[in-house]
């Protein structure tokens, strides 16, 4: 089974524009991300696949793999897509390229979900952690995710899901991380597919993946990351940072 992981990194970020540039303890985010999955030893090859002449020369000139985006997208999975339509791959993860503390465990179990898929059940695997503060709940740059008792997915939103009509019923809320793991089968299928109304409406690309009927299979982890959205985020990495090189 060949693996690999894509990096989506987009330059123009709508809720902090070039995060992925930004400095990040003398290494860009988008370098620092790229490292930190090339360092998992998880995967046959790495690359980061972009529409912007500033990031793939970045990635270039430290070293790394970077595809450029021949079209237009939408979304993460339908550039990866493009970049892997005509390579020889089995599963493909997508690696956030703001997620540049990447942990190999989490990773681990993505990947061990297709392993053990010996019927092919599985289309997308994905991760989601268990929150509790209610700000964080409430928060719609968190993704919630709730799923049937097997662990797939039945919707995810930036709305409370599910909605605590009825209180201390023993609802854990989850949310979503946004690394997944594809077949690639599937991810062409996405890629092929139009936009339909619920992931327009959430700018959710998953919603599209179950929309259409595809199973994804969440992974519960206690690795939440550290996702880079706000100007706030990127000093919590920078102190992350210091303290781990302390």
């Amino acid at each position: 089974m060949k693996i690999i992981a894509v990096i989506p990194a987009r330059y123009a970020s709508t809720r902090f524009p070039a995060k992925l540039m930004q400095d990040l303890g003398g290494k860009t985010v988008i370098v620092r991300t790229y490292e930190a999955a090339v360092n998992t030893q998880l995967f046959d090859d790495v690359f980061v696949v972009t529409d912007s002449d500033k990031i793939y020369n970045e990635i270039i000139s430290n070293g790394g793999k970077a595809i450029m985006s021949i079209k237009e997208h939408e979304s993460g999975s339908d550039r990866i897509a493009e970049a892997i339509e005509n390579m020889e791959v089995d599963v493909v993860i997508n690696v956030q390229g703001d997620e540049p503390f990447i942990n190999a465990e989490p990773l681990e179990k993505v990947i061990e979900v297709f392993k053990n898929d010996i019927q092919k059940e599985v289309d997308l695997a994905s991760l989601m952690f268990e929150i509790k503060d209610i700000s964080e709940i409430q928060n719609p740059n968190n993704v919630k995710v709730i799923v049937d008792q097997k662990g797939f997915a039945l919707y995810f939103s930036r709305s409370v899901i599910p909605y605590p009509r009825e209180e201390n019923v023993g609802v854990r809320y989850m949310k979503h991380i946004g690394i997944y793991a594809f077949r690639k089968e599937a991810l062409l299928d996405f890629y092929r597919l139009p936009m339909l109304s619920l992931e327009a409406s959430e700018k959710l690309e998953q919603l599209r993946y179950l929309e259409y009927g595809k199973r994804i299979k969440m992974v519960e982890t206690t690795h939440a990351g550290i996702g880079i959205d706000t100007i706030e985020d990127l000093e919590k990495a920078r102190e992350i940072l210091k303290n781990q090189v302390k």
